[in-house]
């Protein structure tokens, strides 16, 4: 049961106790004066009321680590911070046309930025006050989304999928609002395989369960590292390559385009470009 199925339980609870029943008193007996009862709120009420109230606990985070990386949070690079918002505005016109609210987010190989891409974007992304963010950090081979922001906390993706935790037991807030990171702290052997296993159908369940305008980023393993992406694949709307200049190899990239030319691609990200803009304005 999804964290917003238990509140609508509990509010149906709420409202079936909160009706007033009058019973018929014994002959004699004098019946005190009625008070002012206000009208029980109905389930669907209560049920918004117990959404709204749900928070997520905030994981402590380090703003240093975050710098070092080129966390969005605590870099004041103005080209940086515009390029995000373009390509925020960019997934986000073509989620909504295409209706879709899972993005992979993947490279064609090692260090060509994608766990940098995808955090920057899910908090350009949350930054939005209409649309709610999930961050999950997939790469099971080397998880690092929790290290760049130098987040400290308890259980974690590793504890859910060993069946130790519940999906309201791994979900954490760095401090953004509307932004849910859920961090790894686990390499795991046979990731490809547990990335089609039934603890991550749960998983994709419980994230899609949660809000009514959502969108939710995994953060995956390289293309040509492994098979993870292709067992993931059924389990997420599209796919955003992210590709290095001055890193990403030719070859790389006409192998990456092959094994996804069968899946929907929402787009390529040009990281570390060297192009520079010699407009005054921008």
């Amino acid at each position: 049961m999804s964290l917003i199925e238990a509140a609508l339980q509990k509010a149906k609870e709420l409202a079936a106790t909160a009706t007033f029943r009058a019973e018929k008193l014994p002959s004699g007996v004098v019946t005190p004066a009625p008070r002012k009862v206000r009208p029980a709120l109905d389930a669907e009420t209560l049920a918004a009321r117990a959404a709204q109230a749900f928070v997520i606990p905030v994981a402590s985070v380090d703003a240093q680590t975050m710098e070092r990386h080129g966390v969005a949070l605590e870099v004041s690079d103005k080209a940086a911070d515009r390029a995000y918002r373009i390509l925020r505005t960019r997934v986000e016109q073509r989620m909504q046309l295409e209706k879709w609210n899972s993005v992979a987010i993947t490279a064609a190989g090692s260090g060509e930025g994608k766990t940098l891409t995808a955090i920057n974007l899910a908090i350009s992304l949350s930054r939005d006050v209409n649309t709610w963010v999930y961050l999950v950090d997939l790469d099971l081979q080397w998880p690092r989304v929790a290290s760049y922001f130098g987040m400290q906390f308890g259980k974690g993706l590793g504890d859910y999928l060993a069946g130790n935790a519940e999906f309201g037991d791994i979900v954490y807030s760095p401090g953004i609002e509307r932004l849910g990171v859920i961090p790894n702290a686990e390499r795991m052997e046979s990731a490809s395989d547990i990335l089609g296993s039934h603890r991550i159908q749960e998983l994709c369940r419980s994230l899609a369960a949660e809000m009514p305008r959502h969108i939710v980023i995994f953060d995956l393993p390289p293309l040509l590292m492994g098979d993870d992406l292709l067992k993931f694949a059924p389990h997420v709307d599209c796919m955003l390559l992210v590709v290095s200049e001055g890193k990403t190899q030719r070859r790389s990239l006409m192998r990456a385009k092959e094994i996804l030319q069968d899946m929907k691609l929402l787009g390529v990200v040009l990281n570390r470009t060297t192009e520079q803009q010699e407009s005054g304005y921008y």
